[in-house]
């Protein structure tokens, strides 16, 4: 089967198992930004045999339960002895309907502490849930100084730097991973021709992924997925540059995930334990510009948009 009968079997299947109102039907999972996503390998294998069935549709705590199980029954998790789907105080990951969080309690303190996930049928929450399966060590890691931040300063006011970075980061980030320098020196100092135009043999396509790229943008914002399902230009992202070996890009996405999520909750760590810290720390991306993530921008001109494409100049925090 081919990439492309792929996904028209994806979203065929989907259209059967789902009823029009479900957020997992209208999600174009052929998007390019969804492909690092844990859940997006396992729906083809779930919709493959089951015929719809529109009065009883599950919800999306149901769904995200059962990925995480057999996310966690997967050999790159269990060759993986570290990695495992806990919330910030260990408690093990589940995902639970929005009514389970009691009335007046902060939102990660319930997580942190019962390993509850309230979610929604709706697509914010959808995506949020998918990320928590795909980065579960770099969730845990944020929820835990959230929970902790919480816990020394009440849930009323200013929620203070190192909460509000790490607000920004979970609605909105994403990861520029490269194993060339230079790319992410050129984003760090908003050199969009450097690090999007003539470094674009460079970058990974990630519908055809390439053994040879070094560089790609994984996004970890499930606000901005949520965005993303109606793209516009002008989106941005706030990125965190990560250094990688070259033989990154060898390993199939899945193993990419792993070892990312590793290295991205060990940088958060030492983000955050700046009490200094400020969402300045991470580097603005228009991410439609990302080389394969939208048609129009193999047009060099796609860049000339100063609206969107600005030159910036690094503040200190």
């Amino acid at each position: 089967m081919t990439h492309s009968q792929a996904n028209t079997h994806l979203d065929t299947s989907l259209a059967r198992q789902f009823n029009d109102n479900s957020p997992l039907s209208q999600v174009d999972w052929q998007a390019p930004w969804l492909q690092h996503l844990a859940i997006r390998g396992l729906l083809v294998k779930e919709t493959s045999n089951q015929p719809g069935d529109d009065s009883a549709v599950p919800s999306i705590a149901h769904h995200l339960n059962s990925w995480r199980d057999k996310l966690a029954a997967s050999q790159y998790t269990l060759a993986d002895k570290t990695r495992r789907f806990a919330t910030g105080r260990g408690q093990a990951l589940r995902f639970v309907p929005q009514d389970d969080l009691p009335e007046g309690m902060a939102y990660e303190t319930f997580i942190a502490r019962s390993g509850g996930v309230p979610t929604r049928d709706n697509f914010h929450d959808l995506f949020n849930g998918s990320i928590w399966l795909t980065f579960p060590k770099s969730k845990a890691l944020l929820n835990r100084y959230q929970a902790q931040a919480i816990d020394e300063q009440g849930i009323s006011g200013m929620r203070g730097r190192v909460r509000d970075t790490i607000t920004v980061f979970d609605e909105n980030g994403a990861i520029l991973v490269t194993a060339k320098p230079s790319i992410g020196e050129a984003l760090a100092a908003f050199n969009w021709q450097g690090c999007l135009v003539s470094a674009r043999a460079y970058w990974d396509n990630p519908l055809q992924p390439n053994k040879s790229a070094q560089a790609a943008v994984y996004i970890f914002g499930h606000a901005l997925l949520e965005q993303l399902i109606s793209p516009r230009k002008p989106l941005c992202a706030h990125t965190l540059i990560i250094s990688v070996e070259p033989d990154f890009f060898e390993l199939p996405i899945a193993e990419r995930m792993a070892h990312l999520d590793t290295e991205l909750a060990a940088r958060l760590d030492e983000l955050l334990q700046d009490e200094s810290v400020t969402p300045r720390a991470f580097s603005p991306l228009p991410i439609l510009g990302v080389p394969h993530f939208w048609p129009d921008n193999q047009d060099p001109e796609f860049y000339e948009d100063k609206f969107v494409f600005r030159s910036g100049r690094r503040r200190q925090n």
